[in-house]
């Protein structure tokens, strides 16, 4: 029976930690733990490493891996620990930090290391062609802006050959569907540094796709029982100290900015205004449940290095919504709004979904709410998502001090996996703003509410969704749905004809009037991904006709026009996946 395969990645940190030193000896080593595709370990070299010399420490890792050292486990005290790595600074300061007691570490060849395990029994468990290095970066120690700036060396790694190779081709698809290069190829979005970095421009053809989606999730959110709001950008401090935000989210948030002897904040959530709505008049539970969304942008600090075109940004407009209801309504309320989320997912053609379910904290101290709260939360979840009959892991302790969620990760064209919907109980916020209304014995009573966001924010769903279409999107989100293309100048005229009526009934068109090639204006339609290029000529001038040439390739001669646009019109209004 093989070793799973995060045990395989640790071990195989421990054999390129063994070549490195080989090859660089007194190299001084940190940290080598598995990650999700593979390993990393960090060093510190006497001159810097070259990218261009990971090939020299994986052919060392090769001739380790053929010797087939065995993993053999010992267990020290921390004074044998201590002479042991008594030329190691980081491992030092590791085994200063360890209670104390008996100390495991793991010796392969000529290489020990601190470590817990487990590992393979030998080498020859790694298969040679199953891993490969592929970085080089700088990483502070224990991620420390203040301590040593160390060299991090990332692999790839995994049980097989295949497996390896498998992953090597879904990157190389990754790179061409990047959303930083899509975007600038398909001229959707841009960032500037020098204007404020994380900041996202929405450029005429990226706005378009924009005002479709809002378009659709708007009357979506109205079909299903929600009222949309409109809430401030900024707020005064004592709102942000009474939702908590400025006590354990502060890092997070932009400085405050002094207005008339008071301190505001720019909002990094929308929830408090919500609330502040709700407070503005009393509550009977015949009012209740309240479905309140709000397609609100918001502002968080995130560090320079952590930002990544559409994923990880600094201004966001998230599709946020809240559910105000009373105990007896929350079990419908989950189940409702999971089905809610389920529906626009697989509207936008995603099929593979998700659930994980995160549950209460371990600690009593880390989470607020009576138990009965948090049970009968969890419960309303757990029963939704199997009412509806998704696959689904438990996250024990993983949820936020004030309340068990669901997050709906989806699965991308490429296999990633990507989380949208999040689905999460507050028993926080409506104790600390005294959230009351009046129940039907005629007491004030403190209302269930769910945070609750569909898309995660149209920003980072725009990214997701760029990258899972190759920016090839349905017809019905698509910037421009049709360019028609003169096969000579004589036709201007007519093609200026056939956008009209195209646009008359609003499908997106433009005619290409350029001195270019009939067939480069193909291509250059073609690599925008515009999905109908109309070409014409004399006969589909004088047949009041079109021939369609579709961005797979396919082409259609002579289709009279009526006959194209309630064609297009039909899978606009169906919201088609197909083109």
């Amino acid at each position: 029976m093989s070793a799973p395969v995060e045990t395989i990645r640790h071990s195989a940190s421990h054999i390129m930690a063994e070549a490195v030193l080989r090859l660089y000896p007194g190299t001084k080593v940190g940290i080598g733990p598995a990650i999700e595709d593979g390993f990393y370990y960090d060093f510190q070299f006497a001159k810097p490493l070259l990218p261009d010399e990971l090939p020299a420490i994986e052919k060392e890792m090769r001739r380790i891996i053929s010797a087939n050292p065995e993993f053999v486990r010992k267990e020290v005290s921390k004074d044998e620990a201590r002479k042991l790595f008594a030329d190691e600074p980081f491992k030092l300061e590791l085994i200063d930090g360890l209670e104390e007691g008996t100390i495991s570490i793991y010796e392969q060849g000529s290489f020990f290391d601190l470590c817990r395990g487990p590992h393979v029994a030998s080498a020859r468990e790694i298969k040679p062609d199953s891993f490969k290095l592929r970085s080089v970066a700088g990483a502070y120690w224990r991620g420390d802006e203040k301590r040593p700036m160390l060299t991090r060396i990332y692999a790839y790694a995994f049980a097989s050959k295949a497996e390896l190779e498998a992953h090597l081709k879904m990157l190389e698809e990754a790179e061409k569907r990047d959303c930083r290069k899509l975007g600038k190829e398909l001229d959707l979005f841009s960032t500037h540094e020098e204007a404020g970095p994380g900041l996202i421009y929405w450029h005429p053809k990226g706005g378009r796709f924009r005002v479709e989606l809002e378009a659709w999730w708007r009357e979506e959110h109205y079909k299903n029982g929600y009222e949309i709001l409109f809430t401030p950008h900024i707020g005064k401090s004592w709102l942000w100290e009474t939702s908590g935000h400025l006590g354990f989210y502060k890092a997070g948030m932009y400085s405050s900015m002094k207005i008339d002897e008071d301190d505001y904040y720019l909002k990094p959530m929308n929830c408090p205004f919500h609330i502040m709505i709700y407070k503005n008049g009393g509550h009977s539970y015949r009012e209740l449940p309240l479905r309140w969304a709000e397609l609100g942008t918001v502002y968080r600090y995130e560090r320079s290095g952590t930002l990544h075109g559409l994923m990880r940004v600094r201004g966001f407009t998230q599709d946020d919504a809240h559910i105000i209801c009373t105990p007896e309504q929350i079990e419908d309320e989950i189940s409702e709004v999971l089905r809610f989320s389920l529906h626009m997912h697989r509207t936008l053609g995603f099929k593979e979904i998700k659930a994980y379910l995160a549950t209460k904290p371990a600690k009593p101290e880390d989470s607020v709410g009576a138990p009965e709260m948090w049970a009968t939360a969890l419960e309303s979840l757990k029963k939704a998502v199997d009412k509806e009959g998704l696959a689904y892991e438990i996250d024990e302790g993983g949820g936020a001090f004030y309340g068990p969620k669901i997050d709906l990760k989806v699965k991308d064209a490429i296999g990633r996996e990507w989380q949208l919907t999040t689905i999460q109980f507050d028993f926080n916020e409506p104790e600390r703003f005294q959230m009351e209304y009046i129940d039907s014995d005629g007491q004030r009573k403190r209302p269930y509410m769910v945070h609750r966001a569909l898309l995660g924010s149209i920003e980072r769903f725009f990214g997701v969704y760029l990258e899972h279409t190759a920016g090839a999107f349905p017809v019905w989100l698509c910037p421009e749905q049709a360019v028609v293309i003169p096969v000579a100048g004589a036709f201007d005229e007519y093609a200026k004809k056939v956008v009209a009526e195209l646009k008359e009934v609003g499908i997106r068109a433009r005619a290409d009037l350029s001195d270019a090639r009939m067939n480069a204006k193909i291509r250059e339609a073609q690599g925008q991904k515009i999905p109908y290029m109309l070409v014409v000529g004399q006969k589909e001038s004088d047949e009041a006709a079109v021939s369609v040439r579709h961005r797979d390739g396919r082409q259609e001669n002579g289709i009279a026009l009526a006959q194209f646009k309630a064609r297009i019109l039909e899978k606009i209004a169906a919201r088609s996946l197909e083109a």
